[in-house]
């Protein structure tokens, strides 16, 4: 995955040896409302007008991943320029796992067995962002200082099960913050 970002950033296209089934997995209904959704791209046409530096150069790809800040992916790092860790709770990723029929893949289908979320999906949650928290509990307080050290952002004051349209604005404020240090 480290090769495929480098790439990324370098021709801001996909490599052509990428293989990925994602673009294919059922994601439901987009829980942001098209009114939150236009004025965050009116704020984002504002922020990056015609004659902004940026404008006609700026490529930006969002990478998600549930693991993506766990030390087993530590290589990844040197490639995310922004880095933005939206929590979670145990009830909410059980339920939005669980809400789900399967994943493609490139080997096929892949749907979860009975008590996966349980034995498999939340320890391992546990365990990789542990190191972000207060007392390990991914529940609790974050380590803001290991965090400010990995240049991780995170909205502060907000339960992990907040308010998703907060959230996004929250993400478009704080990606056009960073954007507004590289010129």
């Amino acid at each position: 995955m480290a090769e495929s970002l480098a790439y990324i950033r370098q021709h801001a296209a996909f490599p052509p040896t990428l293989e990925s089934k994602e673009d294919q997995n059922s994601v439901g209904k987009c829980p942001v409302s098209e009114t939150t959704i236009a004025a965050q791209r009116a704020k984002v046409d504002a922020a990056l007008a015609s004659d902004h530096p940026l404008r006609n150069n700026l490529r930006l790809c969002l990478l998600d991943g549930f693991l993506l800040y766990s030390p087993s992916m530590a290589a990844l790092k040197p490639n995310l320029d922004i880095k933005l860790f939206l929590r979670t709770t145990y009830e909410k990723a059980k339920g939005r796992r669980e809400a789900r029929d399967g994943y493609v893949t490139l080997e096929g289908f892949w749907a979860d067995p009975p008590g996966y979320v349980d034995k498999i999906v939340w320890p391992n949650y546990v365990e990789e962002h542990a190191w972000m928290f207060e007392g390990g509990d991914v529940e609790g307080a974050y380590k803001t200082d290991v965090l400010d050290k990995e240049g991780i952002k995170v909205q502060k004051d907000v339960s992990a099960d907040g308010d998703i349209e907060k959230t996004f604005e929250w993400t478009v404020d704080t990606i056009l913050e960073e954007l507004g240090k590289q010129i």
